[in-house]
């Protein structure tokens, strides 16, 4: 049986706005807010775990210490972590990132942030939310609209980091890490001038090259992409909205006049060296991976025909129209003759792509994602399956949870010793409704219809959220 030590148990009090019948979408089932933080050992294990994973999973969630918030992108950040080691599970724990979001419950952004008499903004307000990384010797949960927040291996929090002070604006969730390298690379948005800034941090953690790159208004770039020898920017249109921003919540919406584009520039290079190719309006969350053939830079992410028209909620319907979500896409921008191609890998949607990490920049035969098509048994499901593509012409093998189970973004982790691509393990949380708990799923990546090769056991909800990271001992 599993020991659960309380940590630390919420005394706030809880918004009813985000109780009940009427509760936003964001706020139930699996995102439903979680009170309090634990400590749990002795876990259940199924099947068994194998011995050369050591390390720690890491999901980053929002999660509104009120239990409310408008829009399911500014809930406070809590991560939800396992470590690993000698085919064991040692502990599951979850923890708040302490910001001053966290100390302020339920206060409003922009108040927070925004110095009113310089029209400044203070970059360590953050719901670190979003994602989790390893780079440079530290672990950074990221939220692109300010610095990254360093925590330890124990998911406990140890301040706002800047490099040095040489980081003065938001920084990206969605950093490029290069194998060859050990380079991260960077970017960050702004709703004033300059809107764009692109960042180079070496392998020691030194940010190395900070520079503006001209884009025509305040652009929503979630995420850029990064081959072998340039980045890749995306220029679409989502743009913010300051009347929005002072009434509260998600501050884009989609403008037909703003023109869809990818600027790919020489990694080293800046602004005057980033060639622009116009493509068809869409907005793309994430991509997958960016590498180059020849003359052609290649980018591969998950398209949506547009975003955010009328509303910037995010809801899901009874009956979602795959055609309407994001589906996993091709762009090659020719370097030689500026000719664009696009190329649609699936009519499925399918979100939170990724590769295997040290495979960033180079051509991957595979990619994986969350599914969001039919399931095997003909029924709709948001999120209850996971697909590998190989990529050179979209086919698509699926592992199916059983009906209602979600899981989360999943992370490939190469077996040792592998050979192909595909040698290794994909790793998620998934949430079993019939419980209202969760379980760590391991997968062997080689085999996606089998069944998981471990189930890790958590006698409680890991609230579904962003993005994972697997960080190992080694880092």
């Amino acid at each position: 049986m599993s020991i659960i030590e309380v940590d630390n148990a919420s005394n706030i009090e809880v918004d009813p706005r985000g109780q009940g019948p009427d509760a936003p979408w964001h706020l139930t089932g699996s995102r439903a807010p979680v009170r309090d933080e634990v400590t749990i050992t002795e876990l259940e294990v199924k099947g068994s775990i194998p011995p050369e994973l050591s390390g720690r999973y890491i999901r980053n969630t929002p999660n509104p210490q009120t239990g409310y918030t408008e829009h399911w992108f500014i809930g406070d950040g809590m991560l939800h972590g396992m470590e690993l080691a000698d085919g064991k599970a040692n502990w599951y724990r979850n923890r708040y990132v302490r910001t001053p979001m966290f100390d302020n419950p339920g206060a409003d952004r922009l108040t927070l942030a925004l110095d009113p008499e310089t029209f400044t903004f203070d970059h360590k307000v953050s719901a670190a939310n979003t994602h989790i990384v390893s780079h440079g010797g530290k672990i950074l949960a990221l939220e692109e609209g300010s610095y990254p927040y360093e925590v330890t291996p124990e998911l406990d929090t140890v301040g706002a980091h800047n490099f040095d002070g040489k980081l003065d604006g938001p920084f990206t969730a969605h950093p490029k890490f290069c194998a060859e390298t050990g380079e991260m690379l960077g970017f960050g948005y702004a709703q004033v001038e300059p809107y764009l800034t692109y960042y180079r941090v070496s392998a020691a953690g030194e940010l190395v090259q900070a520079t503006n790159i001209t884009v025509p208004g305040p652009t929503m770039m979630h995420d850029f992409a990064a081959s072998r020898n340039y980045s890749i920017f995306m220029d679409l249109p989502v743009v913010f909205d300051m009347e929005m921003a002072m009434q509260g919540g998600m501050p884009f919406h989609w403008d037909d006049d703003y023109a869809a584009r990818f600027g790919v520039m020489p990694r080293n290079g800046g602004d005057a060296d980033v060639r622009w190719f116009d493509v068809d309006p869409c907005f793309v969350f994430h991509t997958m991976n960016a590498h180059e053939e020849g003359d052609d830079v290649v980018v591969y992410g998950c398209r949506s025909p547009e975003m955010w028209r009328n509303t910037s909620q995010i809801a899901v319907s009874d009956a979602p129209d795959p055609g309407d979500g994001p589906a996993l896409h091709e762009w090659r921008f020719n370097m030689a003759t500026g000719a664009v191609s696009e190329r649609q890998l699936d009519d499925d949607a399918s979100e939170f792509p990724r590769i295997p990490e040290h495979l960033q920049g180079f051509q991957t035969d595979y990619g994986y994602t969350i599914g969001m098509g039919n399931t095997a048994d003909g029924s709709d499901a948001m999120a209850g399956r996971l697909c590998k593509y190989r990529l050179s012409d979209g086919d698509r093998q699926v592992h199916d949870f059983p009906l209602g189970h979600e899981p989360g973004e999943a992370v490939f982790v190469p077996a040792e010793g592998g050979t192909n691509s595909d040698d290794g393990y994909l790793m998620t949380y998934v949430w079993q409704p019939e419980t209202d708990t969760s379980y760590m799923a391991i997968l062997d990546a080689t085999d996606m219809a089998a069944d998981p090769i471990a189930e890790v056991h958590v006698p409680r909800r890991i609230v579904s959220g962003f993005h994972t990271s697997w960080i190992p001992d080694a880092t």
